[in-house]
C-alpha cells in the first residue's frame, strides 16, 4: 500500500506535469492565432490560382508545357508511377495529428502493393514522417525535408515544389499527390489527399469555357511562368494548413492533458486524505488500547 509520502510525492509530480501542459497549451494557442490568420489569407489566393491555371489548361494544348502532360503523352503507355508528398509535423504531443498522416500513407502504400508494377515514391516533410520511414525498408523515399516549421517561409515551399516539378518534368513520375492535414478548427483536422500534377482542366467547365483568350506575351511564356508558381503556391498552402492544424491539435491535446491532471490530482488528494485518516484512526486505537492496558495493569 502506498505511504503518505509516496502519495504526496505523486501529487507534486502530477502538479508539475500540469504546469507544463498548461504552458504548452498557451504557447500553442498563441501560435495558432498567427497560423490561422496566415492560412485564411492564403486560401483565397491559392484557390483563385488553381482556378486560373485550370482555365488555362482547358484552353491550352498539353504539348505547350510539361506540367500539362498526361501519363503516356508521347510515350508508350505503362503503369502509373506516383509521387506522394507526405506532410507531417516536426514534434509530437499533438494527439493523433501525425499518426493519422502516417496511417493514411500506409494505406496508400498497402494498396499499391497489389500493383507492384506501378511504382510509388515518397517525399516526406517533417521529422515525424522522416523518422518513421527511416525505420522502414523497401519504401522508396526521394527526398526528406524537416526542422523548418518554426520558421516556415515561402522559400521552403519553393524548394519542395522545385523537387516535385523536377521529378515530373524528367518523366520520373506520372502523378503527384499531396497528403496533409487540413485545418478546420482548433479541435478538428481532416486528412486530405489532393492531386497536384498533372494540371488538368476543370471537370465541369463553366459557360466561359468556349471563350477564346488573347495571350500576351504568348501562351508558352505565360505557362512557363505561371504553372511552376502554381505548384509552389499549392505546396505552401498545404504546409500552412498542416502547421495550423498541428497547433490546433497540440492545443486541444494539452487542454485535455491539463484536465486529466486536475482529475488525477483530485483522486490522489482523496486517496491521501483517506490514508491519513486511516493512519490517525489507527494511532488513536493504539493509544486507547495502550491506556486500557495500563489501567488494567495498575488495577
Amino acid at each position: 500500500m502506498a505511504t503518505l509520502r509516496d502519495i504526496r510525492r505523486r501529487i507534486g509530480s502530477v502538479k508539475s506535469t500540469q504546469q507544463i501542459t498548461r504552458a504548452m497549451k498557451l504557447v500553442a494557442a498563441a501560435k495558432l492565432r498567427r497560423a490561422q490568420e496566415r492560412i485564411q489569407e492564403a486560401r483565397p489566393y491559392a484557390r483563385t490560382m488553381g482556378e486560373v491555371v485550370a482555365s488555362l489548361a482547358l484552353r491550352s494544348p498539353r504539348a505547350l508545357h510539361p506540367l500539362l502532360r498526361e501519363p503516356g503523352d508521347g510515350l508508350e503507355a505503362g503503369p502509373t508511377r506516383k509521387l506522394l508528398l507526405v506532410i507531417s509535423g516536426d514534434r509530437g504531443l499533438c494527439g493523433p495529428f501525425n499518426s493519422n498522416i502516417i496511417r493514411r500513407a500506409t494505406e496508400i502504400l498497402r494498396a499499391q502493393e497489389g500493383h507492384p508494377e506501378a511504382a510509388l515514391t515518397l517525399i516526406v516533410v517533417g521529422r515525424k514522417a522522416r523518422d518513421f520511414y527511416r525505420r522502414r525498408t523497401g519504401i522508396s523515399v526521394r527526398s526528406e525535408y524537416a526542422s523548418f516549421f518554426d520558421k516556415l517561409a515561402y522559400a521552403h515551399a519553393a524548394q519542395i515544389a522545385q523537387d516535385v516539378v523536377g521529378a515530373y518534368v524528367a518523366n520520373e513520375v506520372d502523378e503527384v499527390e499531396l497528403l496533409y492535414n487540413e485545418f478546420r478548427s482548433a479541435a478538428s483536422q481532416r486528412v486530405l489527399v489532393e492531386r497536384l500534377l498533372p494540371i488538368r482542366p476543370p471537370e465541369a467547365p463553366g459557360e466561359s469555357a468556349g471563350v477564346e483568350f488573347l495571350f500576351e506575351p504568348s501562351p508558352t511564356a505565360i505557362l512557363e511562368r505561371l504553372l511552376p508558381k502554381h505548384v509552389e503556391v499549392q505546396v505552401y498552402r498545404a504546409l500552412m494548413e498542416s502547421l495550423a492544424a498541428e497547433y490546433g491539435a497540440r492545443m486541444t491535446a494539452m487542454e485535455n492533458a491539463t484536465k486529466n491532471a486536475s482529475e488525477m490530482i483530485d483522486l490522489l488528494t482523496l486517496q491521501f486524505n483517506k490514508a491519513r485518516q486511516e493512519r490517525i484512526t489507527k494511532e488513536l486505537l493504539e493509544i486507547v488500547g495502550g491506556a486500557e492496558a495500563l489501567r488494567q495493569a495498575s488495577g
